[in-house]
């Protein structure tokens, strides 16, 4: 199962770039004068690399086809530039979280006020809207002890040991838990304190498919800031 990827976006800083014309992004990637357009870094969570994220725009650029190099990123063809969209929007990011998808139910569901029969998709702007607003009501402490002991609960019910004696990972397994419960927490109230709007996507989720401040990037219409 896949990783769940979401991102903390700087909109500002992303209409800025889109704006910018493809020759222009081409040259301050490649001569890495374009790092000044990046939001600062939440030393708290993990970000892409500058120099790796400069490659992969370059080559998303590279693989455009049929495109004046003079046109803003903004006025590109929608279908084939999602690629460079998604990666001009990581590199607006000020941080990243992830999480293997099936951890992610754990810490996610039980917060949700309804989550009925259908999967939970959390490609979905709507479920971490609701995520969100339920974080607001609890504090990082309350939060992370009831994954914890959820998670403990069901163990007991699919008949389990909680005895660190009879299953060593049991305690690296309850922190691990709690450390990624913690952080999610606090990545989500950045996001609702700060504005930023959230970049949502999958490992190995096509490009046009991510989704940014509630729309998919494939169908960004305009920038809002510039």
């Amino acid at each position: 199962m896949a990783d769940v990827i979401l991102y903390l976006v700087d909109r500002n800083q992303f209409d800025q770039i889109m704006a910018l014309s493809v020759e222009e992004i081409t040259f301050g990637m490649e001569s890495s004068q374009m790092r000044w357009l990046r939001p600062e870094h939440d030393s708290r969570f993990h970000r892409d690399f500058d120099v790796d994220l400069e490659g992969d725009i370059l080559e998303a650029i590279d693989s455009l086809d049929d495109f004046d190099p003079r046109a803003r990123a903004l006025d590109l063809d929608k279908k084939t530039s999602s690629d460079l969209f998604l990666c001009l929007a990581q590199w607006c990011s000020t941080s990243q979280w992830r999480c293997w998808e099936a951890r992610l139910f754990l810490y996610v569901e039980p917060t949700l006020p309804v989550t009925g029969t259908k999967p939970l998709d959390f490609t979905s702007p709507l479920i971490w809207r609701e995520f969100s607003d339920e974080l607001s009501r609890t504090d990082k402490s309350s939060f992370s002890e009831s994954v914890v002991l959820d998670w403990m609960t069901r163990r007991e019910e699919m008949g389990e040991t909680m005895e660190p004696s009879e299953d060593p990972m049991i305690l690296p397994t309850m922190n691990s838990h709690r450390t990624l419960s913690e952080s999610l927490f606090l990545f989500i109230q950045e996001y609702r304190n700060q504005g930023l709007q959230l970049l949502i996507g999958r490992e190995f989720l096509d490009s046009e498919k991510w989704n940014l401040g509630g729309s998919l990037i494939s169908e960004i219409e305009g920038v809002q800031n510039v």
